[in-house]
């Protein structure tokens, strides 16, 4: 009964089903275009301020980012941790490292056009293990929205 229950609430719509198998999505060339999903997800970050260990960057909240709600959904904050962490630790010419652990504190909400501040800075390193924490703050009140925990594991450059 409970799995007949989810499949339900899980099965698409007659316009959702149209919606999807209208999208036009074409083949990725690394280097050469955005992704799909770099044009979804990530488009509009401004990098504002870059230190060893440290990036800051701008985001005003798009609407195909927000929930049904107008909030800014926790899906996307979370996606832009994992991003914005990743970022702080990549190191030019070594494979992008690999999440294997993420935290985030949800503490207040943010609307469609909010421009946020997001602050990533590096926390340690040992190996090719990293730490990050990224925050996320409203740049108008100062608010905290919301505050990540990030652990990569990546590749080390070679001693050679």
């Amino acid at each position: 009964m409970k799995m007949e229950k989810a499949r339900h609430a899980l099965e698409l719509t007659q316009e959702e089903t149209e919606t999807v198998s209208g999208l036009k999505v074409s083949q990725h060339e690394p280097g050469h275009e955005q992704s799909f999903y770099e044009e979804f997800a990530l488009k509009g970050i401004r990098v504002d301020r870059v230190e060893p260990g440290l990036i800051v960057c701008t985001f005003k909240v798009p609407s195909r980012l927000t929930n049904a709600t107008g909030n800014f959904s926790s899906g996307a904050i979370a996606n832009l941790i994992d991003e914005v962490g990743g970022a702080v630790v990549h190191i030019e010419g070594l494979p992008m490292n690999v999440s294997v652990d993420m935290s985030i504190s949800f503490l207040s909400t943010a609307k469609i056009y909010d421009e946020l501040e997001i602050i990533s800075r590096v926390l340690g390193k040992k190996g090719g293990y990293f730490g990050t924490s990224v925050l996320l703050r409203n740049k108008a009140t100062g608010e905290l929205i919301a505050e990540g925990r990030h652990s990569l594991l990546g590749k080390q450059a070679s001693k050679m």
